[in-house]
C-alpha cells in the first residue's frame, strides 16, 4: 500500500520548488469533472486534492463528510446541524456513500494518466472546529461537554487513519499522502465565543494544552498510518498561529490577508524552525472578485518575506495556496484562481534560481 511505501511517520524531505495546492472545496456536483480539472491544474510540480463537492448536499459538506469518518460514534442531521446519536441512519450512510464514490472516481481518474505524480492532498475537520459543530442529544452542541471532545478526538483519530488507508488503496503504490487538518473554529474556541444553542451566551474557551492535545491525538495517529506531511489549517489569528507551535505538525496553512506584521513574524519563526507554510495568498473570499495579476500577488509574497530578512532560498518551504475552498465560485472563476496559483508558484520559483 501507499501508506507502506511511505513509511510510517517519516518526515519528507524539503521540497526543492514552490508548490501550489488548493484547499478542498470545489463547485459542482461531478466528481469526475472535478477531479479531472483538479489533477489536471494542479499537476507536478504542485499538489493535487482529494475533491471536496459540497453542493451534492447533506454528507458533502466539510463537517458531514468528516463526522462520517467517525468511529464507533453515529451522527444524524437535525435542523440545527450535526447530532451526535446511538445508531448510524440515514444521513451518515449518505456522507460515507459519497466519499466513497470520490474514492472510486479518484481511481479510475488517477489509473488513467500516464503520470499521476508522487503526492496528494486529504483534508479533513480537526477535532475541535468539528466538536464546535457537532450537537449533544440536547441539542447543544459537543464543544460545551469535557468527555464528548475527548471521544470525539479520539474518535476522528481512529478514523482519519482508515480514511488514509482507503485513500492509499485509491493511488499508486509510493504515492506520498498529505493531510490539511482545517480549524476554522479555533480562534473562537480558544477565545470562548462561540454561542450555545439558545444564542444568549457563549461557550467557555477551552485550554490550549487540551487543544494541543487533541491535535496531537490525531496527527499521531495519521504518522503511524503513513502520512507524510501533515499541516493545520487555522485563521490569521494571534491565539490560533500561536497554537500551532505547541504540537508537532509540519506546518500551517493560513490566510494571507489577515496577516500583519506579528502574524508574519511567527510565520519567519516557524520557516526558520524548518516548517511548512501554506500560504493563501490568493484571496477568494468574495468569489466575484478579480483574480490579481501574478506581478501583483509576487510582490504581496515577497514584500513581508524580505522585510522579515526570510532568505529567497528559503522561499520552497512555501506552498501557495487561495485563501478558502472554492466552492462558492463557478467552475471558470474556480479553474481561474489555479491557473493563478499556478503560475505564481512558477514566478516565485524563478525568484529563487535567481537568487
Amino acid at each position: 500500500m501507499a501508506a507502506e511505501a511511505s513509511a510510517a511517520g517519516a518526515r519528507p524531505e524539503r521540497p526543492s520548488v514552490v508548490a501550489a495546492t488548493a484547499l478542498g472545496s470545489w463547485p459542482g456536483t461531478d466528481p469526475v469533472e472535478a477531479a479531472r480539472t483538479v489533477r489536471g491544474e494542479l499537476g507536478e510540480p504542485n499538489l493535487p486534492h482529494l475533491v471536496e463537492l459540497p453542493d451534492r448536499g447533506i454528507g458533502s459538506d466539510p463537517v458531514g463528510r468528516t463526522a462520517g469518518m467517525l468511529v464507533e460514534l453515529a451522527v444524524d442531521v437535525q435542523p440545527h446541524g450535526w447530532r451526535l446519536v446511538d445508531r448510524p441512519g440515514q444521513d451518515q450512510r449518505r456522507a460515507v456513500a459519497a466519499l466513497a464514490t470520490d474514492l472510486n472516481v479518484l481511481a479510475d481518474v488517477v489509473g488513467a494518466e500516464e503520470d499521476p505524480g508522487w503526492q496528494l492532498k486529504l483534508q479533513l475537520r480537526g477535532p475541535l472546529s468539528l466538536a464546535a459543530n457537532l450537537y449533544l442529544h440536547t441539542g447543544e452542541r459537543a464543544l460545551l461537554d469535557a468527555g464528548a471532545r475527548r471521544d470525539i478526538a479520539q474518535s476522528l483519530a481512529a478514523g482519519a487513519a482508515e480514511h488514509l488507508a482507503r485513500v492509499a488503496g485509491s493511488v499508486p503504490a509510493g504515492t506520498q499522502l498529505v493531510v490539511q487538518l482545517d480549524e476554522p473554529e479555533i480562534d473562537r474556541v480558544l477565545a470562548g465565543s462561540i454561542p450555545t444553542a439558545s444564542g444568549y451566551r457563549t461557550l467557555r474557551s477551552i485550554p490550549g494544552p487540551e487543544v494541543a492535545q487533541a491535535w496531537q491525538a490525531v496527527i499521531d495517529a495519521l504518522r503511524e498510518a503513513g502520512a507524510a506531511e501533515i499541516v493545520l489549517a487555522v485563521p490569521a489569528a494571534d491565539a490560533a498561529i500561536e497554537a500551532v507551535a505547541g504540537v508537532d505538525a509540519d506546518g500551517f496553512a493560513v490566510p494571507a490577508a489577515g496577516l500583519d506584521t506579528r502574524r508574519w513574524e511567527a510565520i519567519a519563526a516557524a520557516v526558520e524552525a524548518d516548517r511548512r507554510i501554506w500560504l493563501g495568498a490568493v484571496d477568494t473570499a468574495n468569489p466575484a472578485a478579480q483574480v490579481p495579476q501574478v506581478k501583483q500577488l509576487v510582490e504581496s509574497v515577497l514584500r513581508p518575506w524580505r522585510q522579515l530578512g526570510l532568505p529567497e532560498a528559503s522561499l520552497p518551504q512555501l506552498r501557495i495556496t487561495p485563501s478558502t475552498g472554492l466552492a462558492g465560485h463557478s467552475l471558470a472563476a474556480a479553474r481561474q484562481v489555479l491557473t493563478r496559483l499556478g503560475q505564481l508558484a512558477d514566478a516565485l520559483n524563478q525568484v529563487v534560481a535567481e537568487a
